[in-house]
């Protein structure tokens, strides 16, 4: 396992992130949780052996019971990981009980705080983007808890790149602390992140935590062209996520990494683990299972190394459509490339090249 600075900060977290997801079973989640006490205890246990030391969580997962779950499991381990979770997700009827607000996000970690049975949380995360509240209401209400020791750090997730920029250029206005992570959603067959906020985590010094690097099971490995996915797993049961953009090439995406699999005598998920956990920007990984087998077989995507022609043939065959204003970068000839872009334009400059051969 190896272990990477988290943005702009003295955290050391390591490549593979265990993620409780599937921890609980209630609150809309049913069809994605079913581990209770007991085993997530096991499961914790066998990711402090492979070298996994972040936990993140959220108060939307299973509707707090995840929290309360993690917290129990945890018991005097909790000094041995770093604890992250997550707020701003509606969590009721109650309209304040939502968003950004210095009334919600102090409520909102306390109530955190209580179920995992803590007295701070190492990284606290604003799960999404609130348009309604001023930026500077979310940032003061973060300092607040930042000086009295209820979080160490907090992050973002699901922001876009303007939204990073403003969060990050606000906090610098009023000297105040900087978010100093990113979750994201980022996959074979979802690369969208390369277009803006992967390039911006490398500019600003971000760390990126990547939340369903499997496509919710789209990769995991039971997934295949021409057949039904098991009742039983995400894609099986009808999870709403995610958005696949074109369900033909995500299949040749899948036999790709079938055939690459098998070459290492391996399987898919953890092919699919070990090509993404190595992207220009990627932090970590957060992988989530409801058992232990599939568990191990993820943590095991640490110690798995691609050669170097099959990660051209993963990036060629999974690289995105460049849009504007990249293809323009490319076709007019610009010098002075930004290095935070340059790993991403240089994929987007292939396929310009590949493209005019045929014209």
């Amino acid at each position: 396992m190896q272990y990477r600075p988290l943005g702009n900060s003295g955290l050391l977290v390591s490549e593979i992130v265990l993620g409780t997801v599937p921890f609980g079973g209630s609150g809309g989640f049913e069809k994605a949780a079913s581990v209770d006490v007991e085993g997530a205890r096991r499961q914790i246990d066998m990711a402090l052996d492979a070298g996994v030391n972040l936990i993140d969580t959220a108060d939307l997962y299973s509707m707090g019971e995840a929290e309360e779950i993690t917290g129990k499991a945890l018991g005097d381990k909790r000094k041995d990981i770093i604890l992250a979770s997550k707020a701003r997700s509606p969590m009721g009827d109650n309209p304040n009980h939502s968003g950004f607000s210095r009334y919600h996000l102090i409520e909102a970690c306390e109530a955190s705080l209580k179920r995992l049975g803590t007295d701070h949380i190492d990284l606290y995360q604003m799960h999404n983007w609130d348009g309604v509240t001023p930026i500077e209401e979310m940032l003061y209400a973060l300092d607040h808890l930042i000086q009295s020791g209820k979080i160490r750090y907090y992050g973002t997730s699901n922001f876009t790149g303007w939204q990073m920029m403003k969060t990050i250029g606000r906090a610098e206005l009023h000297n105040l602390a900087r978010p100093i992570s990113q979750q994201i959603y980022y996959t074979p067959e979802s690369r969208e992140a390369e277009y803006e906020l992967m390039p911006l985590a490398i500019d600003q010094n971000l760390g990126t935590l990547v939340w369903g690097p499997m496509g919710e099971g789209l990769f995991n490995g039971k997934v295949r062209r021409g057949q039904k996915a098991p009742e039983g797993t995400r894609q099986g049961n009808n999870w709403p996520e995610p958005y696949i953009h074109d369900m033909e090439r995500a299949y040749d995406i899948i036999e790709l990494f079938a055939e690459i699999a098998e070459t290492h005598n391996t399987s898919i998920p953890r092919a699919c683990l070990a090509w993404l956990k190595d992207r220009p920007g990627v932090t970590s990984l957060i992988i989530g299972a409801r058992n232990e087998a599939h568990l191990q077989d993820d943590l095991a995507a640490a110690e798995l190394s691609l050669s170097q022609q099959e990660l051209d043939r993963i990036e060629e065959a999974t690289r995105p459509a460049p849009l504007y204003p990249y293809w323009h970068r490319i076709v007019a000839g610009m010098d002075r490339i930004d290095k935070a872009e340059r790993p991403f334009i240089d994929s987007f400059r292939k396929t310009i090249a590949n493209r005019n051969d045929y014209r």
